[in-house]
């Protein structure tokens, strides 16, 4: 299996790194200090919208949709490194205009919207004019089978009408997000529980939609972007905003899951690599009993494990990666489901390997690793929780195990 990148995508990653390097990382603390300390935490601050600017002159701009038509066209390999650059920093996906659940709704928009959906909501998403939010997350049921989901979508004339309650629904607390994709039920009694749901877009400013609070995520509300509880209340929207029609609600999400989790693994893996590379510099400049941290054995050894658990999962999400491109996302099930619950886990242990060599300073807003523990923590749990993977995972292997000895 050959995972050597093209030149096309060689070229892109050097563009990428170059542009972090050149106009991010310089300013990365001074974004994080805007955000935590500036006068208004829920104000995007200009420095992000400048360098969306810049991006989109040098042509870095949508990389994750397949679609030529859209972007670049890369595949799920070529796109790979990219998110894997992007993860390394917590604003490097949104200058390039490639951070989710964006990314997501754009997927979502461009392969199943109607032509006024994607006039009036892609376009917009595309050029970086707005963000979206997708709400699927309730908290009075378990939200990670989605047949469980109890908001209502009824249609009434040729309006529907939604009622229902989410939370966590990552970026709907931003000043910028217009739209809102929300998953309920028009059918809750169909024989077939997978057609329950349907899909539809609703303006965040519609009368009866309300942002009710931002939710903490270990003590943090991830200002300016949050994750909001939402109240919908006899929320009336066109007909014409259903999504590719009743009852294909389950159909879509996993249509758009399989992506998404390919980027949040990327982006984890670049995550506990940069954590890694801290870990190095801390090791060998912090001197504890006379002595550089590097020459206790135990620090020794959590950096070589480190490295091994990161380029197992860079491997693994690439073989996923290639599967994708070649068979589609359910021919590479298996292997999306072992990625999810691969890289995340190791980003957790990396990344808390890095926090316990920097000391009470790995805990600091000082350092990268306590916003990267919060991410990768948190992805152990978006897109669907661990066990899922496992329970699905285990499942088809032990039938197609026990097919095969008899």
């Amino acid at each position: 299996m050959d995972f050597e990148y093209s030149e096309r995508t060689r070229q892109l990653i050097k563009r990428v790194q170059n542009f972090l390097d050149t106009h991010l990382y310089p300013i990365e603390d001074e974004l994080n200090e805007a955000i935590e300390n500036g006068e208004d935490r829920w104000a995007i601050p200009p420095q992000i919208e400048e360098l969306k600017a810049i991006a989109k002159e040098q042509g870095l701009w949508n990389f994750f949709l397949p679609d030529s038509e859209y972007g670049y066209g890369l595949s799920n390999l070529e796109y790979a490194p990219l998110a894997e650059i992007m993860g390394r920093t917590r604003f490097g996906s949104e200058v390039f205009n490639c951070s989710a659940p964006d990314t997501g709704n754009m997927e979502v928009l461009a392969r199943y919207g109607s032509e006024a959906q994607k006039k009036q909501w892609l376009e917009p998403l595309l050029n970086g004019e707005i963000r979206s939010a997708f709400a699927m997350t309730e908290p009075e049921v378990a939200s990670c089978d989605a047949t469980n989901i109890e908001t209502r979508i009824e249609r009434d004339g040729d309006d529907y009408v939604i009622n229902g309650r989410k939370w966590y629904i990552s970026g709907a607390c931003d000043p910028r997000c217009k739209i809102l994709i929300v998953m309920g039920k028009t059918d809750p009694d169909n024989a077939d529980r997978h057609r329950q749901q349907s899909q539809i877009l609703v303006p965040i400013d519609a009368a009866g939609v309300t942002i009710v609070r931002p939710m903490k995520v270990f003590g943090n509300d991830d200002a300016p972007e949050g994750h909001a509880e939402i109240t919908f209340e006899n929320v009336r929207v066109p007909a014409d905003n259903i999504i590719l029609g009743e009852g294909r609600g389950f159909e879509i999400a996993q249509g758009r899951l399989g992506p998404g989790r390919i980027h949040h693994c990327m982006r984890l893996v670049g995550a506990a690599q940069r954590a890694l590379e801290m870990m190095c510099v801390r090791a060998e400049n912090r001197v504890a009993f006379h002595r550089p941290l590097s020459k206790q054995g135990s620090v020794r050894e959590d950096i070589a494990n480190s490295y091994c658990e990161i380029e197992q999962a860079r491997l693994l999400t690439l073989k996923a990666a290639e599967r994708m491109d070649r068979v589609g996302n359910k021919g590479a099930k298996d292997l999306i489901a072992m990625i999810k619950i691969v890289a995340p886990q190791m980003a957790c242990r990396v990344i808390d390997r890095a926090i316990q060599i920097h000391g009470a300073a790995g805990l600091s807003q000082d350092f990268f690793l306590a916003q990267a523990y919060q991410m990768a923590r948190t992805i152990r749990l978006a897109d669907g929780p661990d066990q899922v993977h496992m329970m699905q995972l285990g499942r088809g292997l032990a039938a197609g195990y026990a097919a095969m000895a008899k």
